[in-house]
């Protein structure tokens, strides 16, 4: 059987918050269905911002020493990404974005990833709160040739830390996304 190298990003700095939870559901049916998982949690990360030297254009690596080198490594090696952001002021995390800026070694490299998914978690009751989010997202996606947003979990209504149990039905949302990646 062959399988998928699946990389989980967690943005969230809340240990065990609510996108936390969310990427350990969809983490959950991706081992059920035999893929290989690594999860990534950026609150462990040192990660700073992109300089905008473009150094990486020329020699494929970025100038900054720190943790992002590292994650940005293995997104180029893996075939699936997934990011789990909490929506701030309905868009992204800020430490999401740093990691996106920080990836721009990869845009004339030869990365292994295709598909990308996103799970999000907002206090908005209305699913348009992820919007920005998923724009932002869809941004960095066009400078990849053949890379596509596959799937999006749009956990709205979750504002308290541990919210997310309450609503089994986006927790088996995000399982039955990770559980289809074939």
């Amino acid at each position: 059987m062959s399988y998928k190298n699946i990389l989980v990003i967690s943005t969230s700095y809340r240990s065990g918050g609510n996108s936390d939870t969310l990427a350990d559901a969809f983490i959950k049916g991706v081992q059920e269905r035999g893929n290989l998982v690594t999860k990534m949690n950026l609150k462990d990360q040192d990660i700073h911002f992109c300089k905008g030297c473009l150094v990486c254009q020329n020699k494929k690596s970025c100038v900054i020493q720190d943790d992002g080198n590292e994650i940005v490594e293995k997104m180029k090696n893996s075939d699936v990404i997934v990011f789990a952001t909490p929506i701030y002021f309905y868009e992204m995390s800020g430490q999401m974005k740093t990691l996106l800026d920080r990836t721009n070694p990869l845009f004339e490299d030869d990365y292994q990833f295709r598909d990308i998914y996103l799970l999000t978690t907002s206090a908005d009751e209305d699913e348009s709160s992820m919007n920005g989010a998923i724009l932002g997202l869809e941004g960095w996606i066009k400078c990849f040739d053949g890379v596509s947003l596959k799937g999006v979990v749009k956990g709205v209504g979750i504002d308290q830390y541990g919210d997310i149990e309450k609503h089994t039905h986006i927790l088996k949302e995000a399982y039955l996304m990770g559980k289809s990646i074939a």
